[in-house]
């Protein structure tokens, strides 16, 4: 839930005077648009809608698609400068909500820079195609949007078809490093918070979650967390394993040698876009999740 002052300062941009996007421009006094989106969600919605041509600046976090690599970042979402945003002279700032801290959104607000978030939230699939359509709307690209949302339903249709050859149903740990906190962390449940989607992907990818507790993530602390689970398939997202290096060194977190995945080396790289929200590709992501999840044992 958004806290007051967040709320608030929203509220402040909303109603001070129109620039960029929001302005009535004529072409003796027309600014470029320049968009600084903070969200890894908003920008791959973007970038699908082929409507990246103004962003200027990104979150550190918005690494997908590939391209999006290229363009200036403004640091962690929860841990953003003034100075940084403001040297890219943005005339739009478009946010999740998922930002901080809030005295930079304060200084922000309080230069006049703008700042837009979507209603529509993503916290299904019918949520995302609502944010798809919003957004499409938004930056005039409602034709890819109608696009992208029939791709959405024809995936989900083909993997849902797909996924019945499969007669096991391994359980699955899926541990997330926490690049803030600098901690890995494990999924516990279905949707929720910062690992919306995991755990029903891995449900709708044929597996179940093998670490239960309500939704969203606990830091990987004790071997014991992950030992007592003894998941068959354990799944790290691609920051924290390219980290590791390697299996044998994934082997090395707390309790991570004592499973039957360790054993049988059925541990897997997977990307943060493939795996932890739901996003224009979902359909297509679960296929790839349940090809890893159902792979034999070593």
């Amino acid at each position: 839930m958004r806290s007051p002052s967040l709320a608030i300062i929203v509220l402040m941009a909303a109603a001070l005077p129109g620039c960029g996007r929001f302005a009535n421009k004529t072409p003796a006094t027309a600014q470029a648009d320049r968009d600084i989106v903070i969200s890894q969600l908003y920008n791959e919605i973007i970038w699908d809608l082929g409507a990246q041509s103004a962003v200027v600046g990104v979150d550190w976090s918005s690494t997908y698609p590939p391209a999006i690599k290229s363009v200036q970042t403004v640091g962690y979402h929860r841990a953003l400068s003034a100075e940084g945003i403001l040297s890219l002279k943005p005339t739009l700032i478009i946010h999740d909500g998922n930002v901080g801290p809030p005295q930079v959104l304060e200084q922000l607000a309080a230069l006049h820079v703008p700042m837009k978030t979507f209603a529509a939230k993503n916290d299904s699939i019918d949520g995302t195609k609502a944010l798809i359509r919003e957004m499409g709307a938004f930056f005039h690209k409602d034709a890819r949007a109608e696009e992208l949302c029939a791709t959405l339903d024809r995936d989900m249709a083909a993997s849902r078809q797909a996924v019945k050859q499969y007669t096991d149903r391994p359980r699955v740990v899926v541990i997330h490093y926490g690049r803030a906190s600098n901690v890995y962390l494990t999924v516990t449940g279905k949707g929720g918070g910062d690992a919306a989607g995991a755990g029903q992907m891995i449900e709708w990818a044929g597996g179940e979650m093998a670490i239960q507790g309500g939704a969203g993530m606990q830091r990987l602390a004790s071997p014991e967390l992950i030992a007592k689970a003894n998941p068959d398939v354990i799944l790290i997202t691609d920051y924290g394993y390219d980290k590791l290096g390697s299996v044998d060194q994934a082997k090395t977190l707390p309790g991570v040698a004592e499973t039957d995945a360790a054993r049988h080396n059925r541990i897997y790289r997977v990307t943060e876009h493939e795996l932890m929200y739901f996003n224009p590709d979902t359909g297509a992501n679960i296929l790839a999740i349940a090809k890893l999840i159902h792979q034999p044992a070593s």
